[in-house]
This record gives C-alpha cells, sequence and structure tokens, in this order.
C-alpha cells in the first residue's frame, strides 16, 4: 500500500507573510502540474489544505476537488500544535475544518499537523480530532526530529489509535535504516536528499509507504538564510545563526531535481490517497497504540 500525500499551505503562508503575489503564479504552476500527472495515471492523492487556504484562496481548494482528490485538514493558519495550549489547538482545528467543509461541500475526515507536530507532551491533540470530526490521522511522525516527533509510538504501519476514550486511525509516517539510524525517505527533504532509485526500492519492499510533497519544495528558487525576525516568526524558537543555516540546507538541497522525481516516482508508484487506504484496511485486525498520559 502506498500512500500519496500533499501539504498545502502555500498560497496563504505568503498571502500572510511577504505579500508577495508573484508567487502565487508559480505555485498555480506546480500544482497543475502536479494534477495532470496524477490524473494521467488514474492516481487520486489527499491534499493536506490550510483552513485559512480555504477562506482566501478557494479556487486552489475548489480545483484539486475538481479533480477527484480527497481535501484533508492541515490545521488553520499552519502553526506547530505543539507550541499551543489545548485550547488553542481546539479553536485552530475547528476554525480550520469548518472554513474547508464551507469551501469544498464535503465531510472533512483526514488530517495532519504542521511539521508533524504532535508527539508524547501533546497527545491530547488526538482527542480534539476525534471531537472535530477527523477519522483518520498522519500526524505522527515516529523518531526524534527537529519539532519533536514521536519516537516512543511503537508503530510504523497504519493502526488505531485509543486515548482517553476515542479511536482515531493513524497513518504513519514509515522509517528506514541508513547506517543504523531510522530515517524518513518519502517526503519533504529526504525525498529530496535520497536517490529516485533509493525511494523506489525502499517502497517495492515496504508492504506500507506514505510520501508527503509540500509544492514549495518542488520549487528551483534563490533562496536567502531568513532573518533571526523571520526564523522566530515562522518556527517560534530562538534563531541563532547555526539554526538559521541548518534550516537553509534542509530546505534547498535537491531542489533542482524534486520535480521530476516526483512526477517519475508518481509514473512508477501504484498509489492511492488516505480515503482508498482506509477501506483497503481491515482495522479490525490491525494493530492498536494505548496512549497513557
Amino acid at each position: 500500500m502506498n500512500i500519496i500525500t500533499f501539504d498545502t499551505e502555500e498560497w496563504y503562508t505568503e498571502y500572510k507573510g511577504l505579500q508577495r503575489s508573484e508567487e502565487y503564479a508559480l505555485f498555480d504552476e506546480k500544482l497543475n502540474q502536479i494534477l495532470e500527472c496524477l490524473d494521467q495515471n488514474g492516481i487520486k492523492g489527499t491534499f493536506f489544505c490550510v483552513g485559512q487556504l480555504a477562506i482566501h484562496f478557494p479556487e486552489v481548494l475548489r480545483k484539486i476537488q475538481n479533480n477527484g482528490h480527497e481535501i484533508g485538514c492541515h490545521s488553520n493558519v499552519h502553526n506547530w500544535l505543539n507550541k499551543m495550549t489545548y485550547e488553542e489547538c481546539l479553536s485552530d482545528t475547528k476554525n480550520a475544518v469548518d472554513a474547508i467543509e464551507q469551501c469544498v461541500g464535503e465531510k472533512v475526515l483526514s488530517y495532519r499537523a504542521p511539521a508533524f507536530s504532535i508527539g508524547k507532551k501533546n497527545q491530547w491533540a488526538f482527542d480534539i480530532l476525534a471531537e472535530c470530526g477527523i477519522e483518520r490521522d498522519s500526524s505522527v511522525f515516529p523518531a526524534a526530529r527537529d519539532f519533536g516527533g514521536f519516537p516512543d509510538f511503537g508503530q510504523q504501519q497504519p493502526c488505531v489509535i485509543h486515548h482517553n476514550g476515542i479511536k482515531l486511525k493513524e497513518f504513519p509516517i514509515p522509517m528506514t535504516t541508513v547506517l543504523g539510524k531510522k530515517v524518513a525517505y518519502s517526503g519533504g527533504g529526504y525525498f529530496r536528499f535520497f536517490p529516485l532509485g533509493f525511494v523506489k526500492n525502499t517502497m517495492a519492499k515496504a508492504n506500507y509507504s506514505m510520501t508527503y510533497f509540500h509544492i514549495r519544495d518542488l520549487l528551483v528558487e534563490s533562496k536567502r538564510v531568513m532573518t533571526r525576525e523571520r526564523y522566530e516568526a515562522v518556527f517560534k524558537e530562538k534563531g541563532t545563526l547555526t539554526a538559521r543555516y541548518m534550516r537553509y540546507f534542509k530546505s534547498s538541497v535537491g531542489k533542482k531535481q524534486a520535480m521530476s522525481k516526483l512526477l517519475k516516482l508518481i509514473d512508477y508508484v501504484d498509489f492511492v490517497n488516505l480515503d482508498e487506504a482506509d477501506k483497503m484496511i481491515d482495522w479490525g485486525k490491525g494493530p492498536g497504540v494505548e496512549l497513557v498520559d
């Protein structure tokens, strides 16, 4: 089972930040390329969209929906959940789900937190998702990472989360082992860093893979190191020179080949979206994860 997903926020994050409207045409171009390639291969994906994108750029969501793809939720304003209180997260999620549902006229059932920002310290977020009508989540990164991760989660395949009486279908990000270390390989900077052959071979050997792509990651652009002010506004942490250069490297590596690699991967792999994957799984026989506070 190979699942293809896209985390979709660029139009709004540019709109709320730098007002660089000339970027929108580039985002539109890449989205059109992706939709065309998916259509040519008869593949439907899941596009996790931020709620404010539905308000300020509803045409983006409707274009995706009109091409037959699932619209999921990617928070309201793309802030990390591990930087929020319970009340802030509840408000953010409710606003996001409502905005998206009003835009596309369909129930939102799938969710992904920005930067996979649900972990042990804020696993109460799963309760919020269930309260807001979310049935399947893909926010768990079962390893340590810059923004926390969930190294003690215990599963790298679809499973049912049990927490405070709620049940939630979870599609975690699968890992592979490189030089004795568990790393992701199928999305974001990992996909841009690893050779395409490595990604395809790893997927072929696994019974479950989950991709995650950002349109911003597919643009070839001249980027500068973030200013301290910009870094701290985006990541809500100290913008040291080391942190800013590390972020520059991670966000720039492999961009020249990223789009062509993605299109080749779509041509090569038989992908499904989260809704289709959900229907393929016998959840009564799958593993469960009991989360204890």
